[in-house]
């Protein structure tokens, strides 16, 4: 009987209905609302799997995942339904891996997909942020990112950090000052506006 439900009629809305769907229902939605997903897919698994031999992989993992269950009913929200299922086989594989790379660890909670929560193009572009903050940080001299780190990571006050550095509180504000210059022409600025290194 379910396979004589087709969803393709005039009118006919599968996601209404609870019956078993038939396969080219299935595939005429995945057609429709799926693939038009796959290089957003792949942006999401690019940024949140570490080794990238393995993408195709688990790209079609989630394509057999999201077939199967529409084979019983079709998701309202195919696009939350698709990342849910590609965050919950990546959780999967890196627990069946047994050890979590420790830059997996702040991407887990960018698998939080919500219907009404930023896609996964605005989670990558926020880790891209982070890494070229990363990259920045790595540039200044050594004192500059020391001061840095303790004064705007760490939140210690000046008087702190003079402490731990082993240098007057003056130091401090001009390693701070000289730090964060040098990491604005970096991150904002022109390569010849690069001037941490002196």
């Amino acid at each position: 009987m379910a396979d004589l439900f087709d969803p393709n009629f005039e009118g006919a809305d599968v996601r209404r209905f609870n019956v078993a769907v038939s396969a080219a229902g299935v595939e005429a939605w995945f057609v429709r609302e799926v693939l038009p997903l796959e290089a957003m897919l792949m942006q999401f698994l690019s940024n949140n799997w570490h080794n990238k031999a393995d993408l195709a992989d688990i790209r079609q993992d989630v394509y057999e995942h999201v077939c199967e269950a529409a084979r019983e009913h079709i998701p309202e929200q195919t696009k939350s339904f698709v990342f849910r299922t590609a965050r919950n086989l990546i959780i999967d594989r890196y627990r069946h891996q047994q050890v979590v790379p420790i830059e997996a660890v702040p991407d887990l909670e960018a698998f939080d997909i919500a219907a009404d929560a930023p896609g996964p193009e605005r989670a990558a572009q926020a880790r891209g942020e982070l890494r070229k903050l990363q990259i920045a940080l790595d540039e200044l001299p050594p004192r500059c990112r020391e001061a840095i780190v303790l004064g705007r990571i760490e939140g210690l006050s000046g008087r702190e950090i003079a402490s731990r550095m082993g240098i007057t509180e003056q130091a401090v504000s001009k390693h701070l000052n000289r730090g964060l210059r040098t990491l604005a022409n970096l991150i904002y600025g022109h390569p010849s506006n690069r001037g941490g290194r002196k």
